[in-house]
Parts: C-alpha cells; structure tokens; sequence
C-alpha cells in the first residue's frame, strides 16, 4: 500500500444551505451518516487507503473541534480555509506538500479501494489528474440520484471529487480555477478565458473528456489528465438533502454497500 497525503475540503458557503437545517447541523462535515460524521468517514477511509498525513481546511469552530477528537493512525493537522475552495487548495498544497490527494468532506460513501485504484491510475506524464465516473456506472449504482454531468464525444461524465497533485506544477490548474471562480458569475468572461475555440469544440460534441482535459491543461500550463473509474458510487456526494436520504438508504445495514 502506497502512502500519500491527503487534503480534505471543509469549508463554509457564504449562502445559506438548506442541508444544514434538514440536517439539523451546523456544518454539512459533521452530518451523521451510520453514526459516523461524513468527515470521520473520509478521514477514516483515506487513512485505510494508505493516507499518513491528512489536511482538514477549515475555519469553522464545530469542525475544528470535531478533528481534535478523531482517532487515527495518520498525523491530522487544520489548515484555515481561505476565501474559495481554489485558494484553500493552493494554501493547503504548499503548506503540506506534494504529491497530494485532494478531496472532500461531503464525499460520503467514499471507499479506500477507490483511492488506491485512482492512484494506480494516475498517467506518469500528469501534472494533475482528476477521477471521473461515465454515466452508465453511476444510474446503475444509484438510479434515484441526481447527478451533474459533462457531455463529451466519447459519453457523459459525473465528476467524483479526488484530484492528484503531483508536484507544484500542478498549481497552474489551480490558478485556472481560481480566475472561473472569479467570474463565475459572469459566464461570458468565463468564455474569453477559456477561448472561443475550445467552448465551440465542447458545445458541438467535438472533444472527447481526454481532449477537453489536455485543452484545458495546456490552457494552464500544465498536462491534466482525466482516470475513469469503474465505481458508479463514486460520483455520489452530499451536497442537498436528497443526496443525504440517498446517501443513507446505500449505508443503511441491509445494502450491499
């Protein structure tokens, strides 16, 4: 088994979130799914894939508190999250080092034998890879679920939420990110940065999710890559209530989960 870092997203919404008070919690990291907390379920679930050292970003009191009380063989450390998810990674992954596994508290149902096959998967020539679920494997692992997908030549893709970082070369694709969240809501500067070229591709079906990843690299500066998994479930996270109800009735004693 191949020892990593990790960094687990747990930041705040500025908006109010309707999962909170479905859930009766004050972050969606402490959420109770089979009396775990979601976050103790992916911290628990990377330090069996083989994580020895695991980031929480965070700057909420609750979760701070919570990780002050988990028990595991790996070394847990808090890092402040900053104002976006973009630049919590960017802070995070120079204050922790690299290679680095990124991923978040949300992620549920997320399983040590996704992560280690990720890893494995991950092409030699990537600067950064990020793992994604065709269509097909996540209707037939939740069919009641309601997932984003990205449409491409070669079929439609729900992202999984586990990137690779593989050295700090990798931050051009953070800076990337960073300068959409800017203008997220100003599509059409999210196009100028992109470039006309590469959204006529996508809009048209010309790009194949291999394509769009090496576009979108050479866009940053560096060599992106995508790993397709056979795990439908792993597309699966909790992001609204529905998520929840269906993250436990997969966990509940009697699914095959």
């Amino acid at each position: 088994m191949t020892a990593f870092r990790a960094l687990v997203l747990a930041g705040s919404r500025p908006e109010i979130d309707p999962l909170l008070a479905y859930a009766g919690v004050a972050h969606k990291s402490l959420i109770t799914l089979q009396d775990q907390t979601l976050l103790a379920r992916v911290v628990e679930a990377l330090t069996a894939a083989g994580a020895t050292s695991i980031g929480v970003c965070t700057s909420h009191p609750a979760v701070v508190e919570a990780v002050g009380q988990f028990v595991t063989s790996a070394r847990l450390e808090i890092i402040p999250a900053a104002d976006s998810p973009s630049l919590s990674v960017a802070q995070a992954a120079q204050a922790m080092g690299f290679p680095l596994l990124v991923t978040t508290a949300d992620h549920a149902l997320l399983q040590p034998a996704w992560v280690r096959e990720f890893l494995a998967s991950v092409p030699a020539d990537a600067d950064i890879a990020a793992l994604l679920a065709p269509e097909a494997l996540v209707q037939a692992a939740a069919p009641a679920g309601k997932r984003t997908y990205l449409a491409f030549r070669d079929g439609r893709f729900s992202g999984c939420n586990l990137f690779y970082l593989r050295s700090e070369a990798a931050l051009g694709a953070v800076t990337l990110w960073r300068q959409v969240e800017a203008r997220r809501k100003q599509p059409w500067k999210i196009a100028a940065l992109l470039g006309p070229g590469m959204l006529l591709a996508y809009l048209t079906g010309r790009l194949s999710l291999d394509q769009a990843l090496a576009r979108l690299g050479r866009k940053a500066g560096v060599r992106a890559r995508a790993v397709r998994t056979r795990h439908g479930l792993a597309a699966v996270d909790v992001d609204k209530p529905a998520d929840l109800d269906l993250a436990r009735r997969l966990t509940a004693p009697e699914s095959a989960l």
